[in-house]
């Protein structure tokens, strides 16, 4: 097997920037939408290094006590599958369940470091499938594909890059791999600082990229009463110096400026609640909810460490979902409706 030399491959930012005469527009006085899209993987240490061998997915059979939430509130939520979830029987049974009575969707996540064929060193800088060679790339996005049309019939139509990484190269390929979303980009987040894209510049909003792909940002933005500052100011208050003198929990906490994603994943919720009608007052019409499939069973991931944890991430889903449908009006869509939607409004 050839080895990958680190040093040459590309650390250009990312090219999932937003220009406004490419802003998606849908009808006017639709929604608030609600879109949920899960990353379906395997459960791995956050902690340590990255390993092709922890390709563990028992957590896909605790999907359902999320699952029984959704339905009750008429949400039919996307998986996001990566490669060990497609590829083994203990993944992919669960949500072949749902899928079969239409209770879900299935999209596609590429995790580097698992996913076929395995010619990098595994590792930081790597771990984001833009910084990959096109060719390698689009190579594991091609058998990402096949092995979740192997195990769903279904031919994916989402995609997000794994750890959001997505790169020059990417909108081609899933182009060229017959997808039409993405929702790789991270709103108002650089993370250059770890070898990652820089989307601190860009908007939570749906636009359109890549010649007819339909870029569905996660919900993520500054808010309070500083957050006209935008990145510049952001980047200066969670730098080095303001880390030290505790100037994001002081912003956060007086309400003066925060960074927060729409999830249950270290965010509360009466974060959530504040995000959503700060956005939602200027304009927004689609949300995007996340988490992590492993942190529905106590252990996996840094958010959920016990049974009580466990809790209150559910009750966290519940109530927000109850949040969205009866103080605000919202509804629940997938991503291909929200897609048909914007193509309604566009030329």
């Amino acid at each position: 097997m050839t080895v990958l030399d680190v040093t040459s491959i590309s650390t250009r930012p990312s090219l999932f920037h937003p220009k406004p005469e490419a802003a998606a527009r849908l009808p006017a006085g639709a929604g608030p939408f609600l879109v949920v899209m899960v990353d379906a993987e395997e459960e791995f240490d956050w902690r340590r290094g990255f390993s092709s061998t922890q390709v563990s997915v028992s957590t896909m059979r605790h999907q359902v006590r999320a699952q029984r939430l959704f339905e009750r509130h008429r949400v039919v939520p996307t998986y996001l599958v990566d490669h060990p979830v497609a590829a083994q029987a203990e993944g992919y049974q669960p949500l072949r369940e749902f899928l079969r009575d239409g209770r879900c969707e299935i999209g596609a996540q590429l995790h580097p470091w698992v996913n076929p064929p395995l010619r990098e060193t595994p590792g930081e800088r790597l771990s984001y499938p833009g910084n990959l060679p096109r060719e390698l790339e689009a190579e594991k996005l091609r058998h990402l594909t096949g092995a979740i049309q192997d195990a769903f019939a279904v031919q994916p139509k989402v995609y997000r890059a794994g750890r959001w990484g997505a790169g020059p190269a990417t909108a081609d390929i899933l182009a060229r791999e017959g997808f039409e979303i993405d929702s790789s980009v991270l709103p108002s987040t650089d993370l250059t600082g770890r070898h990652g894209p820089d989307y601190s510049r860009c908007g939570a909003r749906p636009y359109w990229f890549g010649g007819g792909l339909l870029e569905i940002p996660t919900t993520v933005a500054l808010i309070g009463a500083l957050a006209g500052g935008g990145p510049g100011l952001y980047r200066l208050v969670a730098g080095p110096l303001g880390e030290a003198l505790r100037l994001p929990a002081l912003c956060a906490r007086s309400r003066l400026l925060d960074r927060v994603r729409l999830t249950p994943e270290g965010v509360s919720l009466d974060e959530a609640r504040r995000l959503t009608r700060w956005l939602l007052a200027r304009g927004q019409q689609v949300f995007v909810l996340t988490y992590h499939s492993p942190s529905l069973e106590p252990g996996h991931t840094p958010y959920v460490r016990s049974r009580a944890d466990l809790d209150r991430f559910l009750a966290w889903i519940a109530d927000y979902l109850a949040f969205f449908h009866d103080e605000i009006g919202g509804v629940a869509a997938t991503p291909g409706e929200i897609l048909r939607l914007a193509r309604t409004q566009s030329p």
